[in-house]
């Protein structure tokens, strides 16, 4: 018999509510163990690993969270303003919000015959929905599947269909441990197959084959990039173990070239090839072999790196126009090489990968970060408002005889920064945590101030959501406060009255008009909490406005003596 959806799904729901890493790696281990056909543990490791579509296929459905929300308002037969949107508010999740409507709305229930879905089936689904353009043409494909699914299978296919995170406490470094508790492996031999196949599919299943050690690197199959931690500058104890380079104020990239093909991925492993047409034409200019890129896209002219807001506007681009290149033109600046004359090199020290970069940039004129030797603090200092002064984040340290660590965070990379800037603002909605968390409500969404912007009717609206910065014992704190605040439950959410403040740290802010504010906040976290102050002494939008503008308008060093790049054209 054919593996189901829903026993996916109810596996996933499990692994949700158990607590413990690898309880959990368990769970998923012992139901791969069980599939017997390779196509089901392909598709089971990639459902819950990768989405509805592997990573290195190329496909993305572009099932918005609006298309969703209205099909499953028409679905219910309920208003999508009136009801829908108030809902998702409180749940803070657009799969939340239909899983709990469609258990518990009449329509929606007598619409629904839950059937045997096999995950072969919700593949070609997943396919189908690929197919179609519009949004009409979507929502009736989502409706008529919804037709066959329980509530369940309904939330976690609209996760997978976002090809991100199943927000399940189990992401794929945990579900790279299952395959190798299920199939007998060590967890570094699936992690090196994950990482040079680029699919967690095709690996799970050269794992139940026992053909591991099959596993082949090939180009235009985007590799997990290497990760950095973050560290505060006074805590490496052996400086000059590393190397220090700027942190661009760019975009993660990697360029795969051969045979004048050139194709540009993102850090989360989409093709973004056609957003930059003109690092596509560069590489084209030069006969390079096969080579595999790690670096950054900055927006660069007038020997400056310009500020990432202004990159913003050409990401997402299908074709940017010949008015926007010309206006914002790009540079892509490589600081690793990890594949070179049909030979992948991740495995070699930085040092060596350095060496054969520098020879390559040399011999083509490419763009390569410019490295700097540490000694001592006051070095790294000099080297940190060095990289301010140019406009870039701050700085990275190298561990000189590193391997590439592919798609994890260790010791090897370092990043040191300073906060972007802080808000004074005001709690909510609090969500229910899980794994160590269950029980209390952990995760945040905070809103800033717009009583007296005349473009709004509310007090506040949200700005970002934060779930990390706070201790155990404030957070039990906090938890006590917001049970006197609660005015709505819904699910795992409580709706808030004004009365707490948080001073909310953040690296950046973000234009996003698919927001109310029109704003977000690049990783932001809590600062402190502010028992002082009070809902009226909240930043306001105008303070993100003119916030924004000045770190838009900031004055940056040019690339003169001791420069982020090298660069001879």
């Amino acid at each position: 018999m054919s593996a189901t959806f829903y026993e996916l799904c109810h596996t996933i729901q499990k692994i949700r509510e158990t607590r413990g890493t690898n309880a959990k790696i368990s769970i998923f281990a012992e139901y791969l163990k069980a599939l017997e056909a390779t196509d089901e543990i392909e598709f089971a490791a990639q459902f819950v690993g990768e989405g509805a579509f592997s990573s290195i296929s190329g496909k993305r459905a572009s099932v918005g969270s609006r298309t969703a929300g209205l099909a499953a308002s028409e679905f219910c037969e309920i208003d999508y303003d009136l009801v829908y949107k108030p809902c998702r508010t409180a749940t803070g999740s657009n799969s939340e919000t239909i899983e709990r409507l469609f258990d518990n709305i009449p329509k929606a229930i007598e619409k629904r015959t839950s059937e045997n879905i096999s995950l072969q089936e919700m593949s070609r689904l997943f396919n189908e929905l690929l197919e179609v353009s519009s949004r009409n043409d979507k929502m009736e494909l989502l409706q008529k599947m919804w037709m066959k699914m329980h509530p369940v299978e309904v939330k976690y296919s609209i996760r997978m269909l976002g090809q991100g995170s199943l927000r399940i406490g189990f992401e794929t470094k945990s579900v790279v441990a299952a395959i190798a508790k299920a199939f007998g492996y060590k967890k570094n031999e699936v992690r090196y197959a994950h990482m040079i196949t680029g699919s967690i599919g095709q690996t799970a299943v050269l794992a139940s084959e026992e053909r591991l050690g099959e596993a082949e690197f090939k180009q235009f199959h985007p590799l997990s990039f290497m990760l950095a931690s973050p560290i505060e500058s006074r805590a490496v104890k052996n400086l000059s173990d590393y190397i220090a380079e700027e942190k661009f104020d760019g975009m993660r990239a990697q360029v795969h070239y051969s045979g004048n093909r050139v194709e540009i991925y993102s850090r989360d492993l989409n093709v973004i090839t056609h957003s930059f047409p003109e690092v596509q034409d560069f590489f084209n200019d030069r006969e390079l072999g096969s080579v595999v890129l790690d670096g950054e896209i900055c927006v660069y002219y007038g020997d400056k790196i310009q500020p990432f807001q202004l990159l913003q506007k050409r990401m997402g681009l299908k074709k940017p126009s010949k008015k926007i290149v010309k206006e914002l033109p790009v540079l892509f600046i490589a600081y690793d090489l990890l594949f070179m004359d049909d030979v992948p090199v991740f495995g070699q020290t930085l040092n060596q990968r350095r060496e054969m970069l520098e020879q390559l940039a040399a011999s083509h004129a490419i763009p390569i970060s410019n490295q700097f030797e540490l000694n001592e603090s006051d070095r790294l200092d000099e080297l940190f408002d060095r990289a301010l002064a140019h406009g870039n984040e701050g700085l990275m340290l190298k561990k000189k005889g590193s391997a590439y660590e592919y798609g994890q965070r260790g010791k090897s990379w370092l990043k040191v920064k300073k906060p972007g800037g802080s808000l004074d603002t005001v709690m909510m909605y609090a969500h229910a945590g899980s794994g160590k968390r269950g029980g209390l409500y952990s995760d945040f969404t905070l809103g800033i101030s717009v009583k007296e912007d005349e473009r709004y009717e509310e007090e506040f609206i949200p700005i970002g959501k934060a779930y990390g910065g706070y201790t155990d014992e404030e957070l039990k704190r906090l938890n006590t406060e917001i049970k006197k605040l609660t005015v709505e439950r819904y699910g795992p959410t409580l709706g808030l009255l004004p009365g707490l403040v948080i001073e909310l740290e953040f690296d950046d802010i973000q234009v996003n008009k698919r927001t109310k504010a029109g704003y977000t906040l690049r990783l932001p976290r809590f600062k402190r909490i502010r028992w002082d102050l009070s809902p009226n002494d909240a930043d306001s939008l105008k303070d993100v406005e003119e916030l924004y503008q000045k770190r838009l308008e900031k004055e940056r060093l040019v690339q003169g003596d001791n420069p982020s790049f090298y660069f001879n054209p």
